[in-house]
């Protein structure tokens, strides 16, 4: 299974994020959220939360998912430096229905987690790609978030509809449900010795 970069804000998706400028002529480098990085061209014009418009003059690629970008109207160092920190977006409805077994950011994030049993594991909080294939962050109500495999073996079943995805966790997996109890215990465990006569001594046989 495969998973489209875009991330959500209502009914639009993030596809960038400018950088820094890049030389004097206006260009930015851009980190792009597009399976293909080039193919953020195929969007623009991309818009700006406060409504601003941008149209892709030049495009490049460079390292990873960063691209170097040129847009209209951006024509010296000074204005490419005052994009830095822009996010770029495009309407869902101007994005290509995902194949059968792709999805995107967007549809994964927020997903219920559960076991083939229906117990709970948590909510997927994000999705990350370390190099070796996409990984969801799943996080429980106390606890560590745990990382799983984003592969059919793994995540057998995504009901996008129902907001809930089944989740089978590997054998190293472990959901420490009795160390969260063990940590409420401590918590909630009165102290000994009276405030400010210092740390009370234990019996000694």
């Amino acid at each position: 299974m495969a998973v489209t970069q875009d991330r959500a804000a209502g009914d639009r998706l993030i596809v960038a994020k400018i950088g820094r400028a890049h030389g004097v002529r206006g260009e930015v480098r851009v980190k792009t959220f597009t399976a293909d990085p080039l193919a953020l061209a195929d969007y623009s014009p991309l818009l700006a939360s406060d409504g601003r418009s941008f149209s892709i003059k030049e495009l490049r690629a460079d390292k990873g998912d960063m691209v170097v970008a040129r847009f209209k109207g951006v024509s010296d160092r000074n204005a490419a430096e005052a994009l830095n920190g822009t996010m770029l977006f495009v309407a869902r409805a101007a994005l290509p229905v995902p194949d059968e077994d792709e999805f995107y950011y967007a549809d994964l994030i927020g997903l219920a987690a559960e076991a083939p049993d229906g117990s709970p594991l948590g909510r997927v909080v994000a999705v990350h790609d370390f190099g070796g294939g996409d990984i969801l962050e799943v996080k429980p109500e106390r606890g560590e978030s745990l990382l799983v495999s984003f592969t059919r073996e793994v995540v057998p079943s995504i009901d996008l509809g129902g907001g809930r995805i089944v989740v089978v966790l590997p054998d190293e997996i472990e959901v420490r449900e009795d160390d969260a109890a063990s940590e409420d215990a401590q918590e909630e465990a009165p102290q000994t010795g009276d405030a400010g006569e210092g740390p009370a001594e234990e019996d000694r046989a």
